[in-house]
């Protein structure tokens, strides 16, 4: 064991006991933070299969960075370059000192093989092992190059904001991106002596033999353990200060997938699991890239990765975790999967600023009996469109479906607004009692025209009846023929709702219902992509103006193939395009009543709205 032995090795030994130390009390204070559902959650499934799927996702995103792949290809191989290529070279470590030496050996072997086996004898696959350990350096060293280069000019991976970093991030991040020169340098000095380097090293080793030829034997292995420490060095810095850095994603990352393998989730209050998340935000980038807040305003402080930073570090600003328009495009996009508008509600969570009786007044509101009909929740924002109303009563009709019209004079609204705003304890109050009216009713389907309702309710409620949006109801009435649609001779394109689209996943129903009645033409930047209208209720911190740009930036793409309706699925998406354009602006429930009155349209007689 002796032999296995020299200083140098103390700071990387003194790194990873620490790092390992630290780690562990991080995630048992976390785990012992989880919620009782959190808890009992963990407890059923942590030997089910689910561990399966958990082990390939962590593979997956943690090594090959497969979800960054797909968003931007430079960006992804930077990341998977390093973060694969180290890993590889662990682990062929670990098989080329086991091959090597006969035995035990100590645990640093591997990390410093070219030094404690350069006096063993030939063993069986050396030369093999000697390049390939060196083309896997060359593979993490290109991956580092490009991280220089990204954090100088982003363009080249493909991103156009590079994130800002903190003291810590950039003390981590240097010692990254020395640990491979400096082994380079390292095993090249060694290989230079002992000739046991591969097609990279051996050939550095021979340059430093041809730039100091009459250096001592003595002064030659001077200069040999020094690069060594060097690279000792290296890591012990990165492991000490990654735990209090943005690289706790490296560790943090798989024990957050394998949680959510399990079925865990974000509550309404930040939990042991919030640590988690907030820890394997790898600040990549991606949510600055497609934040409208950015692309129309440059605004470039307020995005979700500088909220999970500012909440790690204790800093968290009210205009940061205010100014977002929830509108889940960086949920989408973002690699990791972070539930990233529910933990910026968590941020904004007031205490109860009412007084206790401000919510009485729904008690007054007594339920109906509604047996054999359907629940109908229009929405606040469809009262402001009444037009969308009006089209989904005379749907009703037409398909001979009884319907209860929950919010059509004493109306409450469906709570979300109020959480998204941190008013989580007022919500609760609309909550109890809109469950309350619609289990007592006995109806047995929620039919619901406003996305913000909908995900209020498909989320936020525990009802007995499925929620469906209108879309969805009226695919179900043509599917079965209800209703008898005759299409126009219009043409249209559709602008997905973030809160049905990103925030339901609902983007077929829309679509097959409006080819029904007019010709749907393909747009850019739809689905998943789609742009915010920007008058999402989520943000209380834009101006007017601000909002118009968001807004503008939508119709833009919107307009582009010259259509005759830009149809929506949204109230509040409808009455801010309106008021932009001059283009004729519908919901699909507007598009399809006129459809059902009338087989031949000019679109001359279809109103701004009704």
């Amino acid at each position: 064991m002796s032999s296995y032995f020299n200083p140098f090795i103390i700071p990387f030994c003194i790194g990873v006991v620490l790092l390992f130390g630290i780690c562990f009390i991080k995630w048992i204070r976390w785990i012992r933070n989880f919620d009782r559902l959190q808890r009992a959650i963990m407890l059923k499934n942590i030997l089910s299969w689910k561990f399966i799927p958990a082990i390939w996702e962590i593979f997956s995103e943690v090594l090959f960075h497969r979800k960054v792949f797909k968003h931007k290809l430079m960006l992804g191989y930077m990341h998977a370059a390093i973060a694969l290529g180290w890993f590889l070279l662990i682990v062929f470590g670990a098989i080329e000192a086991s091959v090597a030496i006969k035995g035990k050996h100590p645990l640093w072997v591997p990390i410093f093989f070219r030094y404690f086996g350069k006096e063993l004898p030939n063993f069986k696959g050396e030369l093999f092992f000697n390049h390939l350990m060196d083309l896997l350096l060359c593979i993490i060293l290109s991956g580092i190059v490009l991280a220089l280069f990204k954090r100088f000019y982003s363009r080249i991976v493909g991103i156009r904001k590079a994130t800002k970093h903190l003291l810590l991030d950039k003390i981590a991040m240097i010692s990254l991106w020395l640990i491979f020169p400096l082994r380079l340098l390292a095993e090249s000095f060694t290989a230079n002596r002992y000739n046991n380097g591969g097609f990279l090293t051996e050939r550095l080793g021979k340059l430093i033999n041809f730039t100091f030829p009459s250096v001592s034997s003595d002064t030659f292995w001077y200069l040999e353990t020094t690069w060594w420490l060097f690279y000792s060095l290296a890591l012990g810095i990165f492991f000490v200060v990654l735990p209090f850095s943005r690289y706790m994603h490296i560790f943090t990352e798989p024990v957050l997938i394998f949680l959510r393998k399990l079925g865990l989730h974000e509550s309404s209050k930040p939990t042991g699991y919030t640590k988690f998340e907030l820890s394997a935000c790898s600040r990549c980038g991606i949510c600055i890239e497609n934040c409208p807040l950015y692309k129309e305003l440059k605004l470039t402080d307020v995005q979700s990765v500088y909220l999970l930073r500012d909440i790690r570090n204790k800093k968290l600003k009210e205009e940061v975790a205010n100014n977002c328009l929830m509108c889940d495009r960086c949920v989408e996009e973002c690699p990791v999967g972070l539930e990233l508008t529910r933990i910026r509600q968590q941020m904004r969570y007031k205490k109860e600023l009412d007084k206790t009786d401000s919510y009485k007044y729904v008690d007054v509101i007594q339920p109906f009996n509604a047996i054999g009909r359907i629940a109908y929740f229009s929405g606040c924002m469809s009262h402001l469109t009444p037009g969308i109303v009006s089209a989904m009563k005379n749907i009703f009709e037409v398909a001979g479906q009884k319907y209860w019209h929950i919010d059509s004079k004493k109306t409450i609204c469906c709570g979300r607004p109020l959480v998204q705003q941190g008013f989580e304890q007022q919500a609760k109050e609309l909550r109890r009692k809109n469950t309350s009216l619609i289990r007592e009713s006995n109806a047995t389907l929620l039919v619901t025209s406003c996305p913000i309702c909908y995900q209020s309710f498909k989320k936020e409620y525990k009802l007995n009846v499925p929620v469906v949006h209108h879309s969805e109801y009226i695919e179900k009435c043509i599917t079965e023929k209800k209703i008898t649609v005759s299409k126009m001779d219009l043409k249209a394109v559709y602008h997905d709702p973030c809160e049905l689209g990103r925030g339901c996943g609902v983007y077929k129903a829309p679509r097959k219902v409006l080819k029904k009645a007019v010709t749907l033409l393909t747009i850019n930047n739809q689905k998943e992509k789609s742009f915010c209208c920007g008058f999402n209720l989520g943000n209380t911190s834009l101006e007017s103006e601000e909002q118009k740009k968001i807004r503008d930036a939508a119709l833009q793409n919107l307009i582009k193939k010259k259509p005759d309706i830009i149809a929506t699925a949204c109230p509040m998406c409808k009455k801010a395009f309106m008021h932009g354009t001059d283009f004729h602006v519908k919901d699909l429930a507007e598009i399809i009543n006129e459809s059902l009155m009338k087989k031949e349209f000019d679109i001359a007689t279809i109103p701004l709205d009704t």
